[in-house]
C-alpha cells in the first residue's frame, strides 16, 4: 500500500511537470535527449517528462543595444559617438537565432564599431554632425546584411550622441559665440544707421517746413507793411513818415513782448519816455537825407573817362558806362 501511494505521487508529479507555459512574445526551444525537437509559442504547452526539456527561451520583442565608439574625424578630432541599435528575433527564424549565434550583442557591437570607424574618418567634424543620419543608414545596411542570416532583423539604428573632446567643444562654443556677436554687431550697426538716416531725414524735413513757415511769415509781414503804408498814404502821410511810424510800432510791440516775460534779463538803452520820439525824428531825418543824396547822384553829370591821364576825381562812382574813345 505505501508503495502504491509513492507510485501515484510520482506519476502525479510527472504529469504536472509535462505542462508548461510560454509568455507572450516569447518562444521556447524544446530538445529531446539533447537534440532540437520543436519550438513552442505563447500559451499552455505539453512536453514529455524526463525525455523533453526546455533548452531556452527566446525574446521576440524589439530590443535596443547602445554602443559607444571613440573614433577620429578627417580633421584629426577625437569624438565619442553613441549608436543605438534596435533589433528583434524573426519569429520564423528562432532556430537560427538560438543555435547559430551565442552572443548577439557582441556581434552587433563589432559590426557597429567596424562601420562607424570606416565612415567617420572620411568626414570633418562639422560634417559628422550634419551627416549623422547617413552614418546611421550605413550601420543599418551593414548589420542587416550580416545579422539576417542569424535570424535577427535590424529595425533601426540611431546616432543619438556625438561628443567631441572637451577642448574642441569649448573652441567650437567660442567660435559660435564670436560669430553670433559679429552678427549682432552688424544688426546693431544697421539699426543705428537707419536711426541716423531717419533722424537726418526728419531734421531736413523739419528745416524745410520751418523755412517755408519763415518765408510765408515774412511774406505776410511784407504784405502787411505794404498795406499799412498804402493806408497811411491815403490819410496824407508820406512813405518816409509811414516807414518810421511802422518801425516805432514794432519797437513798442517788442517792448511789450519783453515785458510779458517775467524771467527776461534784457535791458534796452536808452529807455526814457522821449526815446520813441527821438527814434521817430531820427528815422524821418535819415529817410529824408537818403532821398536827397539819391536825387543828387541822379542829377550829377557823367564825366568822360580819359585813359591816358586818370585821377581819382575823374570817375563818378555811380557811372557804369564805357569810357569814350578819343577821336582820330
Amino acid at each position: 500500500m505505501p508503495f502504491l501511494v509513492i507510485i501515484l505521487f510520482l506519476g502525479l508529479v510527472l504529469l504536472l511537470s509535462s505542462f508548461f507555459t510560454v509568455k507572450q512574445q516569447t518562444a521556447a526551444v524544446i530538445e529531446r535527449f539533447g537534440k532540437f525537437h520543436s519550438i513552442r509559442n505563447s500559451g499552455l504547452q505539453l512536453k514529455l517528462p524526463i525525455i523533453d526539456r526546455i533548452s531556452g527561451r527566446v525574446n521576440l520583442r524589439i530590443q535596443q543595444l547602445d554602443v559607444i565608439i571613440e573614433t577620429q574625424t578627417k580633421d584629426n578630432v577625437f569624438v565619442k559617438m553613441k549608436v543605438s541599435v534596435q533589433f528583434k528575433v524573426i519569429q520564423e527564424h528562432v532556430y537560427e537565432a538560438f543555435y547559430k549565434l551565442e552572443y548577439p550583442h557582441d556581434q552587433i557591437t563589432a559590426y557597429v564599431f567596424d562601420v562607424v570607424r570606416a565612415e567617420v574618418p572620411k568626414l570633418i567634424l562639422d560634417d559628422v554632425f550634419v551627416r549623422k543620419d547617413d552614418i546611421a543608414i550605413a550601420v543599418k545596411r551593414e548589420l542587416n546584411e550580416a545579422m539576417m542570416a542569424y535570424g535577427y532583423d535590424i529595425i533601426n539604428t540611431l546616432v543619438t550622441d556625438i561628443d567631441p573632446d572637451i577642448q574642441v567643444k569649448n573652441a567650437m562654443n567660442r567660435i559660435n559665440a564670436a560669430e553670433r556677436e559679429k552678427t549682432a554687431a552688424q544688426f546693431e550697426s544697421e539699426a543705428q544707421r537707419i536711426r541716423i538716416v531717419a533722424k537726418a531725414k526728419a531734421e531736413a524735413e523739419s528745416k524745410k517746413l520751418q523755412g517755408q513757415g519763415i518765408a510765408d511769415q515774412r511774406r505776410e509781414i511784407a504784405r502787411g507793411l505794404v498795406e499799412s503804408v498804402e493806408v497811411l498814404n491815403n490819410v496824407g502821410i508820406n512813405s518816409q513818415e509811414a516807414s518810421a511810424l511802422i518801425v516805432v510800432t514794432q519797437h513798442y510791440d517788442t517792448l511789450q513782448a519783453i515785458g510779458a516775460d517775467t524771467n527776461s534779463n534784457l535791458i534796452l538803452l536808452p529807455n526814457s519816455p522821449h526815446a520813441a520820439t527821438d527814434m521817430l525824428n531820427n528815422m524821418v531825418a535819415s529817410f529824408a537825407a537818403s532821398n536827397q543824396i539819391g536825387e543828387q547822384l541822379k542829377s550829377q553829370p557823367k564825366r568822360v573817362k580819359d585813359r591816358k591821364n586818370k585821377t581819382s576825381s575823374d570817375y563818378n562812382p555811380s557811372d557804369t558806362s564805357n569810357p569814350e574813345e578819343p577821336s582820330v
